[in-house]
């Protein structure tokens, strides 16, 4: 009997709540970037790494970008300008057959030689290869490039874009390759593989290690033990080609030397298309048009078996 009393009483105690998206709300509201919308930059982290000091006027500020496919790496030296991005220098990973690594094309050894790669053709391309030769080899240890008599170091900020920095994340590999290939740029060895959060101190047999391969040739050398199937399908391309956990070492050693002796990007072999695809209607002129309606009329007329005069028109 008193069930509606207390529906009303019910009703009455629930806290008044006042409408927020008012008129005044989507009259001011302000639509994000489109790549914001579609989660793909940081606009707060991309302004720290593209704002240039105004006392260096119109001075480059260029960025390492890094970034990880499923099935390739890109590295590229970046600089900002009003029209958009300016790539100065791009290494991916699928270039790494032509060097000597045709598998294992994504791992941390890999993204390695990318760095490698990017910066030996960096300072090629800016004349700069002969004084800065970086660390020639890769012994784990953390490599800061020195100043040189005549030109300063070329420096570049890392840019990971949205990647999470853990410790031993591969974007640190590419940071580490380009380190030891001769580019000056702003970094803790806090992230590199090896590193040790309660000594607080990098291990650099555990970083090289990681440089040649040695995680990789550890799981090898498990799965043979314990699984020998799985081994067979898992690295079914090494033992195509031959490569072992013992001698993967020396495989990464061969393309750190190819890639120093020649880092020069190959061109496309690939011919260019003799006729460019069109997909949208060519744009008509007026007499274009007119001609082209004046057929839709006589196709018409004599399909309905009208007889039409052409002078008439």
């Amino acid at each position: 009997m008193l069930s509606w009393f207390s529906e009303l009483v019910s009703f009455m105690l629930q806290p008044f709540v006042k409408a927020q998206k008012t008129k005044a709300y989507f009259k001011r509201y302000q639509v994000k970037f489109k790549r914001r919308r579609e989660g793909k930059t940081d606009y707060r982290a991309r302004n720290r790494l593209i704002n240039q000091d105004k006392n260096k006027y119109n001075t480059p500020k260029y960025r390492l970008v890094a970034r990880f496919t499923n099935k390739d790496i890109i590295a590229q030296i970046v600089h900002a300008s009003i029209s958009g991005d300016i790539v100065l220098a791009a290494a991916y990973g699928h270039e790494l057959p032509r060097y000597g690594l045709e598998v294992g094309l994504t791992n941390y050894a890999a993204a390695y030689c990318v760095g490698l790669l990017l910066a030996r053709r960096t300072l090629k391309q800016l004349e700069m290869d002969a004084e800065y030769e970086g660390n020639v080899e890769a012994t784990g240890e953390d490599y800061s490039v020195e100043p040189g008599e005549s030109r300063r170091p070329f420096r570049a900020l890392l840019d990971v874009g949205l990647v999470k920095t853990t410790t031993g994340n591969r974007v640190f590999g590419v940071l580490k390759g380009a380190l030891d290939g001769g580019i000056d740029i702003p970094h803790s060895e806090k992230r590199f593989a090896g590193f040790n959060k309660d000594s607080k101190q990098l291990d650099p047999e555990v970083h090289r290690k990681y440089i040649y391969g040695g995680h990789v040739a550890s799981y090898m050398r498990t799965l043979m033990e314990d699984e020998p199937e799985k081994y067979q399908s898992h690295f079914s391309e090494y033992i195509k080609r031959g490569i072992e956990a013992d001698n993967l070492e020396g495989v990464y050693k061969k393309v750190h030397a190819a890639i120093r002796a020649n880092p020069e990007a190959k061109k496309s072999e690939k011919p260019p298309p003799k006729e460019h695809k069109r997909y949208n209607l060519k744009k008509l002129s007026y007499e274009e048009r007119k001609a082209k309606l004046i057929d839709r009329l006589k196709a018409l007329n004599s399909a309905a078996g009208v007889d039409t005069d052409e002078d008439d028109e």
